[in-house]
């Protein structure tokens, strides 16, 4: 039950937010263009149509990808498939990659033979 007040009260929230951008854009558009660039005046209509091509343009359409959790699941799994010596190495690799990317990196000392 709390998962469907939940998914109501966010498409709720999502239908608000999406109105008041349109609103906004609508208020504004009519505020600056006219008087800027000799445009015309536009309704609300055009300006939800504003806000869907502005997110399209700029935002573009994302695919979700796993948050810090699914990341965090991911590398336990591999961390606890690794034998003592892979961990070893791993370890070692991730903190001469560190290194260089900071600038902190020593120098190896040349094997003279």
């Amino acid at each position: 039950m709390n998962h469907v007040l939940r998914f109501v009260g966010g498409f709720l929230l999502f239908c608000l937010a999406f109105v008041l951008f349109g609103y906004i854009t609508m208020y504004l558009w009519n505020w600056l263009m006219p008087y800027l660039f000799k445009l015309p005046e536009i309704d609300f209509a055009m300006g939800l149509g504003l806000v869907v091509l502005s997110k399209i343009l700029f935002g573009g359409i994302r695919v979700k990808t796993p948050g810090p959790i699914g990341q965090r699941r991911f590398w336990k799994a591999k961390w606890e498939s690794m034998t003592d010596e892979e961990r070893e190495q791993f370890k070692s690799d991730f903190a001469e990659r560190c290194r260089m990317k900071w600038g902190k990196a020593q120098m190896k000392p040349e094997k003279n033979s």
